[in-house]
């Protein structure tokens, strides 16, 4: 009877050993092929068109729309889930007007002085799907972006790119997810 707890424990081990080091391979294998962006667009949808945002907010800062929509082709382009494509061949389209973009404080220090700006930009969006022509979604989506006012312009260019890479990531997740 010893001899088979023996045995056992040795087996016991040997599947622990086995797993302990077989389990997280195996997982590391199959787990890089899986990718969680762009999993569920459909597989009649192989592109998107992207034509230029426009821009309705009244600010008044050059090329703003220009940006926005350069970025978000390019987030496209890197996520690889749908191929950019002209708008009378693509099989979908994600169409964008900016309506509002806000510089507002944020921060307020003693004596009124401002110590942190806060750039809003919102857009309403529209995403379509031309093969079964049907409007897949549309939303308006807002993100920011925070400067230090007494930094310069150049702060301030900063603060709208990142209100714009934030909104160009909401977008192409709210595009790839929608489904």
């Amino acid at each position: 009877m010893g001899s088979n707890l023996v045995r056992s424990l040795k087996g016991e081990a040997r599947t622990r050993v086995v797993v302990f080091f077989l389990f997280p391979f195996s997982f590391f294998l199959f787990g890089c092929a899986y990718s969680f962006t762009g999993s569920s667009v459909p597989p009649h949808l192989k592109t998107i068109a992207i034509p230029l945002l426009d821009d309705q907010s009244g600010f008044g800062e050059a090329g703003v729309r220009e940006e926005f929509t350069n970025t978000l082709i390019e987030r496209f382009q890197s996520d690889n889930s749908l191929e950019i494509a002209d708008k009378k061949d693509a099989d979908s389209i994600l169409e964008g007007v900016i309506i509002s973009v806000r510089d507002e404080p944020t921060v307020v220090e003693a004596g009124e002085t401002v110590s942190k700006r806060r750039v809003t930009i919102t857009v309403q969006a529209t995403y379509q799907d031309m093969k079964l022509r049907k409007k897949v979604w549309e939303k308006s989506l807002s993100n920011w972006g925070d400067y230090d006012p007494g930094s310069g312009p150049a702060q301030r260019k900063d603060a709208i790119t990142t209100a714009i890479e934030k909104l160009s990531e909401d977008l192409l997740l709210e595009t790839v997810a929608s489904w």
